[in-house]
């Protein structure tokens, strides 16, 4: 039976839509979870056809595990992984049990911000940078060389942007310093300027050294104490210009990394002195990425992503192109959910396409700290991208999370 192994899924979003997309193609699915919730709701993944308790951050368990689905008559196309934690993971185990069609040592380097950073050093998009190994004191001179505040200080290994911090002082450098140093004992510490400008998301596939932008996405930051992005806005119709430079860092990305094939998204600011690069991640966006792709486009990338990992062509060719606006929602208080009001209204507001609410009575929301702490989302289409944002700001401003202090709960 042709069987796809996926290792971990989200409840909803990009993650999921990949295992789904993987069974509407003929495949059987399985899905390696170290989540015992995940179990629990075993009935809510029905295409999932298979799920299976072990420790996805060990690759030894997780042999063991595609070795007792081979034996059980499973012929695995693909290992792959939708969550940044696993690509790699699940690249490295496809070296070993099918035809892997990307490269796991570009995958290592594009997940490590800091090998990232010095491999890419040379190139006009690259920000000025120091990296601080664990146990060394900042080194305030050659900071004063190379940077001027405010700077942006980060873990080498941050996701989402947990461990992100914006800081615009020495003592306010040194202070936030020695926590992310106690938080994450074992990790490099990146000092980088921080840029000012426009942020864009390209979504994109290489496929035989061709690359294929399938979106690109202005963001709306809102800055509390991290940089979370709450608003993205999908161009129809991206300006020569802006498409134009991003295709030269694309491909200067590619031949630096020496990617053949593979799935990427990279985030860039749109400065006075050009592109600059803030990040680059191996796999499609989470969230909400893969339906606004498909509301903007009509086509469905996770599932051409699917196509591509499998050795066979994928397609972005644009169905029809809409523009498009998501905007997330977070709260400014710490507390227990009691009810969310206002989803029915939004859902019935002009230009709304999908309203998606995470969680559920009892559980407890915080201000947030990363990107997991965005809590309901609101996608809609316009006749232009302002359109569309409005429209999506409206229907959002509907929803209310009510809340109860923690204490009276």
């Amino acid at each position: 039976m042709k069987t796809i192994v996926f290792i971990g899924t989200n409840k909803s979003g990009s993650s999921r839509e990949a295992v789904k997309a993987a069974e509407r193609l003929g495949y059987f699915t399985v899905v390696f979870t170290n989540k015992e919730k995940q179990l629990e709701q075993r009935k809510e993944y029905p295409d999932v056809h298979e799920m299976i308790f072990v420790d996805t951050n060990n690759l030894s368990e997780m042999k063991v595990e595609i070795k007792k689905l081979r034996l059980k008559g499973k012929d695995i196309k693909i290992i792959v992984s939708f969550i940044d934690s696993n690509v790699h993971s699940a690249s490295v185990l496809s070296d070993e049990f099918c035809q892997n069609h990307t490269s796991s040592e570009a995958i290592a380097k594009m997940e490590n911000k800091e090998g990232t950073r010095f491999f890419l050093k040379d190139q006009p998009y690259t920000p000025e940078f120091l990296i601080i190994t664990q146990g060394n004191p900042i080194p305030f001179e050659t900071i004063d060389e190379k940077l001027t505040f405010p700077v942006i200080m980060k873990s080498s290994k941050s996701t989402g942007s947990k461990d992100v911090l914006f800081v615009e002082t020495k003592e306010h450098l040194e202070k936030q310093f020695v926590k992310l140093q106690e938080k994450n004992p074992d990790e490099t510490i990146i000092i980088e300027e921080y840029i000012d400008g426009n942020q864009y998301l390209v979504e994109a596939l290489i496929y035989n050294n061709q690359i294929m932008i399938a979106g690109i996405i202005e963001q709306e930051i809102t800055q509390g104490k991290r940089f979370i992005i709450t608003g993205y806005g999908v161009h129809a119709d991206v300006p020569n210009q802006i498409k134009g430079g991003i295709e030269q860092v694309l491909q200067s990305i590619m031949e630096q990394f020496g990617i053949k094939n593979g799935a990427l998204h990279l985030e860039l600011r749109l400065t006075n002195d050009g592109w600059k690069l803030i990040e680059i991640n191996p796999r499609i966006s989470g969230g909400a990425m893969n339906e606004m792709i498909l509301a903007a486009f009509g086509f469905n990338l996770v599932e051409e992503t699917l196509k591509l990992y499998l050795g066979k062509s994928p397609s972005l060719i644009p169905r029809f192109s809409n523009y498009v606006f998501t905007q997330h929602l977070i709260v400014s208080k710490k507390g227990i959910l009691e009810k969310v009001t206002g989803k029915k209204k939004a859902k019935q507001s002009p230009g709304i396409i999908k309203v998606y609410v995470k969680p559920k009575k009892g559980t407890k929301l915080t201000p947030p700290l990363s990107m997991g702490h965005r809590y309901a989302y609101v996608i809609a289409t316009g006749a232009s991208l302002e359109e569309a944002k409005r429209l999506a700001k409206n229907a959002a401003s509907e929803i209310t999370f009510h809340l109860v202090d923690e204490k009276t709960e």
